[in-house]
C-alpha cells in the first residue's frame, strides 16, 4: 500500500471501535499497540566489561599483548611483568575516561511526561504516559507535559511552550485542529486531544532516533589508528626480514622468537595512550576551571580544530527573556502611560509570559491608582484581552492584543490607523512581536493608545565573543527555530551576516540527511545562518558541513539540539541546557552565553599542540628504535640492546614525559588539525637521522674507543635515553629548541631526574653492564651536537 493510501491512526481506531468484534477503549488501544510495534526509544547498551575488553584488545595496543606473550614463552618474566603493568595502566586510563560518557537517550526519555489523563471505555483515568497508544483521548491542562503527539479536538485554546523541541522563543497559541507535540509544556488553557503518535513515532521520538544514529569517529581516533597502522606495517616488514634471515642461517626457533620480541617491544609506543589521555585529562581539568566541563576527552582535540560554530539563538546568543522595545505612541502621552494601560489589560494570576513582563514594567505607584473590575483572558478567536477598569478619571475599558485586530476596533482617524499598520509591518520586518493597546474615552469610543514591541535581546557579551571567535579563524552560523525575520535582525545586530536561509526550504528536496545533494551542501556552506529549523534540519546542517570538510561545533540547550550536538565534532551544551542536551554534548558550559567558548578554544589549541609535540617525538623515537635494532640484526648480526633495556627505555623515556601535559606552549592563531602525512614524514626523517646518530656512536665506541660488546649495549642504552629526551626539546615547538616558550618546571625536573637515574644505572651496573664516566660524557656531548642537526631537519620538514 502506498504511504499516502494508508489510513490515519485516528481512522484506524474508529474502524476498530465500530468493527463486528466490538473492540472499544483499551482493547482497541492494545490492538493498535500490537499493530504499530513497541516504543522505539529503547537502545542497546554496551556493558562496562565489554568496554574494558574493547579498550584492552583495541586495534593499536595489540602489539603490546604480543610482546607480553612472547616474553612468557621464552620465560623473560621481568619483561613480562613490566609490559603487563604498562598494558593495564593504559587500559585503566582509557576505561576510566570512556566510562564518564553520559547516556543521551536516557535523558531524552526522562524528559517525557510521567502520567497522563486518558479517557478509555468512557471513563477518565490517570495512567503512565508510556501506556498511551494512538487513538487514546487525553486531557491537557495548564502545567502538563504533553505525553504524545496529538490533534486538539475540544476546548477553547492552549498556549504551548515548545522551545525545547523547535527552538521558538515564545509560547505558541493552538486551537482545535492544531497538532501538539510530545514533550511540549502547556503554559495556558485546557483542551482534549486525540493521540496520533507515541514513542519513536512522535516528533520527540524522531529526535531520539536521530540521537541514536548520530555520532562519528573522532579525528583523534582516526589519527591514532593511522599512526598504529604505520608502525604495525613497519614492524611486520622488519620482523619478516629478520625471521627470513635467521631461518636462512638455521638459527633456533627460540632464538628467533627472542629477536622478534626485542623488535616488537622496540616498535611499541608503550605509553602513548597513557600520555595522550593524561594530557587531555589535565587539559579537561584546566577547562573546568574556566567553567567548561568536558564530558568526552577527545572533544579537546576536536575543539582545537573547529572552524565552524553553529550557534543556537534562543538562550545562547540571546537572553531568552522578553524585553519591551521602543513603542509607537498615538493617544498615549508617554511610554509610561502606555505600559500602565497595557498592564491593566493583563492578568496577574495566570502564568502568561507577556502579561508578567508588562505588569513588571509598569510603574507600581501609578498602577495602584486603578482597579481591575473585570478581565476577559486572551483567546485565539478574539485575539485580545479585555478589562473593565475604574480609576481617578472614572470607569473605562482597556484592550490588549494582536495589533491589526485592535487597530480595526479603534475610532482613530484613517491616517492614524494607516500609520499604526505601517509601524506593525516595520516591527514584523525586524522580527519583533507587536501588541496593540487601546482604551475607551468619555464617549465610550476605543482609541488607539499605541503599539508595544517585544523581543528577546542579545546577551550583553554575545557580539564581543562572536568577534573574538571569528578572529580565531572560526565561522559562526546562527541556527534558530524562530522566523527568518527574527533571526536576520539578531544576526545583523551581532555581526553574523544577514544571509539567513529558511531550513524548510533548504531541505525541501532532501530525502536523506546523511547523503545530501551537492547543491544543498553548497547552500548550507554559503549561508550565514538558518531559521525555522527543526531537529532533523540541525542534524542535516552539521552533517553537510562535515561532509564539506569542516570541523563543526554546535551549541544548544534543548531536546531539539541533542541529535546535532551528538553528531557535531564538538557538541556544546550551554548553561541551563536540558539533560538531553547535556548528555549528548562533549562540552558543557556552566556560565551563560558564549564567553567561555573562546577561552576553551585557546586552551584546547595549547593542549593539542602538546599532543602533537609528544606524537612527533614518540613516533620518531619508535622509528629510531625499530630501525636501529632491525638494521643491527640484519647488517651486523648482533642485538644492540637486550629486551629488558628496551622495556626500561619505555619507562625512562615515556613515564616522565607524562609531564608534557604541564608544558608551556603557544595557542595557534587558526584551527589546528592532524596533518598525519606531514607528521609521519617529519617523524620518519627525525627517526632515521637518529639511527645514523646511533650507528655513528656505535662505530666510534667499537673501533675507536674499543668498548667491549657487553658495555657497548649499555652505551647504546644511555644514548637512546639521553638523545630521546633531547629530541623532545627539538619537537616541543616550531622554533629553535633554545627559544621560548621555555619548558615548564615540571617537565624539566622530570627529564633531569630521569637522566640522572639513567646515568646512575649505567655507572652502577644495575640491570646493565657498568660503563665509565668518560663514556657517559662522550654520550652526552655527541647527543647535544646532534640536537642542532635534528632541529635543522625538523624546520626543513615543517
Amino acid at each position: 500500500m502506498a504511504e499516502q493510501d494508508k489510513p490515519s491512526l485516528a481512522d484506524e481506531f474508529k474502524r476498530l471501535e465500530s468493527s463486528p468484534e466490538g473492540l472499544t477503549g483499551s482493547t482497541a488501544s492494545n490492538r493498535l499497540k500490537q499493530q504499530y510495534g513497541p516504543n522505539a526509544l529503547e537502545e542497546k547498551k554496551t556493558s562496562k566489561l565489554a568496554q574494558l575488553l574493547l579498550t584492552f584488545w583495541g586495534p593499536i595496543p595489540w602489539l603490546i599483548e604480543i610482546a607480553a606473550i612472547l616474553s612468557a614463552i621464552i620465560e623473560h618474566w621481568a619483561d613480562f611483568t613490566i609490559i603487563l603493568f604498562m598494558l593495564i595502566l593504559n587500559s585503566g586510563i582509557e576505561f576510566v575516561q570512556s566510562s564518564k560518557a553520559a547516556d543521551a537517550l536516557a535523558a531524552l526519555k526522562s524528559s517525557m511526561a510521567l502520567k497522563a489523563r486518558v479517557k478509555r471505555d468512557g471513563k477518565w483515568a490517570d495512567i503512565p504516559a508510556e501506556e498511551i497508544v494512538p487513538g487514546d483521548i487525553i486531557n491537557l491542562e495548564n502545567g502538563d507535559i504533553i505525553p504524545a503527539d496529538c490533534i486538539l479536538e475540544r476546548g477553547p485554546y492552549l498556549a504551548v511552550d515548545q522551545a525545547a523541541l523547535t527552538g521558538e522563543s515564545l509560547p505558541v497559541d493552538k486551537q482545535i485542529g492544531d497538532v501538539a507535540y510530545s514533550g511540549s509544556i502547556i503554559k495556558q488553557g485546557t483542551m482534549q486531544a486525540l493521540v496520533t503518535a507515541t514513542g519513536g513515532n512522535t516528533f520527540f521520538g524522531n529526535t531520539a532516533k536521530l540521537v541514536q544514529s548520530a555520532g562519528n569517529i573522532s579525528h583523534f581516533q582516526k589519527s591514532v589508528l593511522g599512526i598504529g597502522k604505520f608502525l604495525i606495517l613497519g614492524t611486520a616488514l622488519l620482523a619478516a626480514l629478520i625471521i627470513v634471515k635467521q631461518l636462512y642461517l638455521q638459527q633456533s626457533i627460540l632464538g628467533i622468537i627472542e629477536l622478534v620480541l626485542v623488535l616488537v617491544i622496540a616498535s611499541i609506543p608503550v605509553a602513548m595512550p597513557a600520555v595522550l589521555s593524561v594530557t587531555m585529562a589535565l587539559g579537561a581539568l584546566t577547562l573546568s576551571r574556566k567553567k567548561a566541563i568536558v564530558s568526552h576527552l577527545q572533544a579537546i582535540e576536536e575543539l582545537a580544530g573547529v572552524n565552524v560554530l553553529c550557534s543556537d539563538k534562543t538562550g545562547t546568543l540571546t537572553k531568552n527573556e522578553l524585553t519591551l522595545g521602543e513603542p509607537i505612541l498615538f493617544d498615549a502621552k508617554s511610554e509610561k502611560e502606555l505600559v500602565v494601560m497595557a498592564a491593566l489589560a493583563s492578568s496577574t494570576i495566570e502564568k502568561d509570559v507577556i502579561d508578567h513582563l508588562i505588569v513588571s514594567k509598569a510603574e507600581r505607584g501609578v498602577l495602584e491608582l486603578y482597579k481591575q473590575n473585570t478581565f476577559t483572558p486572551f483567546d485565539p478567536v478574539s485575539k485580545r484581552t479585555e478589562a473593565g477598569v475604574s480609576g481617578p478619571s472614572g470607569a473605562f475599558k482597556v484592550i490588549k492584543g494582536a495589533p491589526q485586530v485592535v487597530i480595526d476596533l479603534c475610532a482613530n482617524a484613517p491616517e492614524e490607523k494607516a500609520a499604526a499598520s505601517s509601524a506593525v509591518h516595520e516591527f514584523a520586518v525586524k522580527g519583533l512581536r507587536a501588541l496593540g493597546i487601546a482604551k475607551t474615552n468619555e464617549n465610550h469610543e476605543l482609541r488607539l493608545l499605541g503599539i508595544l514591541s517585544l523581543f528577546d535581546p542579545p546577551r550583553d557579551d554575545s557580539k564581543a565573543v562572536i568577534e573574538e571567535t571569528q578572529n580565531a579563524g572560526i565561522t559562526v552560523k546562527m541556527v534558530t527555530g524562530d522566523d527568518v525575520a527574527i533571526g536576520r535582525e539578531i544576526a545583523g545586530q551581532l555581526g553574523l551576516g544577514t544571509s539567513l536561509e529558511s531550513a524548510s526550504q533548504v531541505f525541501s528536496e532532501a530525502k536523506d540527511m546523511d547523503n545530501l545533494p551537492a547543491n544543498i551542501r553548497e547552500e548550507i556552506v554559503n549561508a550565514d545562518g538558518f531559521a525555522r529549523v527543526f531537529p532533523e534540519h540541525k542534524y542535516g546542517i552539521v552533517k553537510a558541513l562535515q561532509q564539506s570538510g569542516d570541523y563543526v561545533a554546535m551549541t544548544g540547550d534543548g531536546v531539539n539540539d541533542a541529535p546535532a550536538l551528538k553528531q557535531a565534532d564538538v557538541g556544546i551544551a550551554v548553561s541551563g541546557a536540558t539533560d538531553a542536551a547535556r548528555s549528548a554534548a562533549d562540552l558543557i558550559l556552566t556560565l551563560p552565553g558564549l564567553s567561555v567558548i573562546t577561552d576553551a578554544v585557546i586552551e584546547a589549541r595549547k593542549i593539542f599542540a602538546r599532543m602533537i609535540s609528544y606524537v612527533d617525538y614518540r613516533v620518531a623515537m619508535t622509528i629510531n628504535l625499530m630501525v636501529f635494532v632491525s638494521a643491527s640484526v640484519l647488517l651486523l648480526e648482533e642485538v644492540p640492546l637486550t629486551a629488558i633495556m628496551i622495556v626500561m627505555l619505555a619507562l625512562l623515556d615515556d613515564i616522565p614525559i607524562i609531564t608534557i601535559a604541564y608544558d608551556n606552549t603557544e595557542a595557534a592563531p587558526a584551527p589546528m588539525e592532524w596533518q598525519l602525512g606531514n607528521m609521519l614524514r617529519t617523524a620518519t626523517v627525525l627517526g632515521l637521522i637518529s639511527v645514523v646518530e646511533n650507528f655513528a656512536l656505535m662505530m666510534a665506541a667499537r673501533h675507536w674507543l674499543e668498548v667491549p660488546a657487553a658495555e657497548l649495549q649499555s652505551v647504546m642504552f644511555l644514548q637512546l635515553v639521553v638523545a630521546g629526551h633531547l629530541l623532545l626539546f627539538v619537537c616541543r615547538h616550531d622554533h629553535w629548541f633554545w627559544q621560548a616558550p621555555r619548558p615548564s618546571a615540571k617537565l624539566l625536573m622530570a627529564i633531569i631526574t630521569t637522566q640522572l637515574l639513567a646515568v646512575v644505572i649505567c655507572r652502577s651496573g644495575f640491570l646493565v653492564p657498568a660503563i665509565s664516566w668518560d663514556l657517559i660524557g662522550i654520550v652526552w656531548a655527541q647527543a647535544i651536537l646532534w640536537m642542532f642537526v635534528l632541529n635543522v631537519a625538523r624546520k626543513l620538514c615543517r
